[in-house]
């Protein structure tokens, strides 16, 4: 069976991007397919060659491509995927659009809705560029909404990544999910019993993430806090810090896992569809305190792995703080509930009942 897996664009590392890598090394004979691709600034794909549509060749691509947003459908449905028979798709966004044969299969790993199409206001608040122009933005987006409509209706099938985000694609794409719990690559973190005296954020530092409140509920407990990450809000950010709060933008893989190790505790403020930063403390064995909504919800058990605070603020935040302050937690049952669910093993058992199904389903009908 030919199998070609495709990633909205590979231009920078996030959890849809480890996701994919993850993805790469299961199914090792796969050609790969994406927008745009910068090898040295996303995740490793080792030697094998990266198909780039027309996209790559325009002047600044790499490094403006959130910009090229009106043209990445008609880049993707320019793909020519007529001699794979399955199609995996990785988005939060465009790749689903891509174009099969009538008798292949088109499985997507939906991350989320287009977000910056369904959720404008929230996920474009930090940038400058958008509040200067965002009457021209919405007439763009409105077309951009309808194909994003249109398109999603290419895939055979939807998994998503949590009930939160499957309950989105049945609403925005009239589309039904199946709910499959991302993993992480248990074998690249670091497990430890020893915890530093420090808080630890790790993120990019966009608006939507609400970094802001972690910080101002740190100035008030003069607690350390370690922010991993950087982004457009970065400077703005740095401002409001205290001298109790540090800065070390982006690590290494090694010193990342590190820092998830020997941090006290994980903080994550922002409503994530998923969020892969809860389960990765947790195989450190780090307990979270995470905003009690979305994709944390599907992932956190309170009192086992961590602690909720129930709105994006700096004081609900604060009394989380100190209410799993005062938990005598056990880092050995907090990573053994993430083997348990969330290692590499247990998702692909259930991904590939699921291929199974569809290409049985499909023979049935033929037949």
């Amino acid at each position: 069976m030919e199998i070609a897996l495709v990633h909205d664009y590979l231009t920078q590392r996030g959890g849809a991007e480890r996701v994919f890598e993850m993805l790469c090394r299961r199914f090792p004979t796969a050609d790969l397919f994406t927008s745009v691709y910068s090898p040295e600034d996303t995740v490793n794909l080792g030697e094998r060659p990266v198909h780039a549509t027309y996209l790559q060749n325009l002047p600044g691509a790499k490094n403006y491509f959130r910009l090229l947003a009106p043209f990445y459908y008609p880049a993707f449905r320019s793909l020519d995927l007529q001699g794979y028979d399955l199609i995996l798709s990785s988005t939060s966004a465009f790749a689903k659009s891509v174009r099969k044969r009538p008798d292949a299969h088109h499985i997507c790993f939906c991350h989320n809705v287009t977000r910056f199409l369904w959720d404008t206001k929230t996920y474009l608040r930090g940038y400058r560029e958008y509040q200067a122009v965002s009457p021209l933005l919405e007439m763009i987006f409105h077309k951009l909404r309808q194909w994003d409509i249109d398109y999603a209706q290419e895939p055979d099938l939807y998994i998503a990544n949590s009930t939160t985000v499957a309950r989105r694609i049945e609403q925005v794409y009239g589309q039904p999910a199946t709910t499959i719990h991302y993993p992480i690559d248990d074998s690249q973190f670091v497990f430890s019993e020893q915890k530093d005296d420090f808080h630890l954020v790790s993120c990019r530092l966009l608006s939507y993430k609400r970094v802001d409140i972690v910080i101002e509920a740190f100035n008030w407990l003069g607690w350390p806090l370690v922010i991993m990450g950087d982004g457009p809000e970065r400077q703005r950010l740095e401002k409001l810090a205290m001298d109790n709060i540090r800065f070390v933008g982006h690590v290494s893989d090694t010193e990342r896992m590190a820092l998830l190790a020997r941090a006290k505790m994980v903080v994550v403020a922002a409503l994530e569809d998923y969020g892969l930063v809860p389960i990765e403390a947790n195989f450190s064995g780090t307990p979270v305190v995470s905003y009690g909504a979305g994709g944390a919800l599907d992932t956190q058990v309170p009192g086992l792995t961590g602690v909720f605070f129930s709105q994006q603020t700096p004081h609900s935040l604060h009394q989380a703080l100190l209410e799993a302050a005062a938990i005598d937690w056990e880092p050995q049952r907090i990573r053994a509930h993430a083997l348990d669910h969330f290692t590499a093993a247990v998702f692909f058992r259930q991904v590939e009942q699921l291929i199974d199904q569809v290409c049985e389903s499909s023979l049935d009908q033929s037949a």
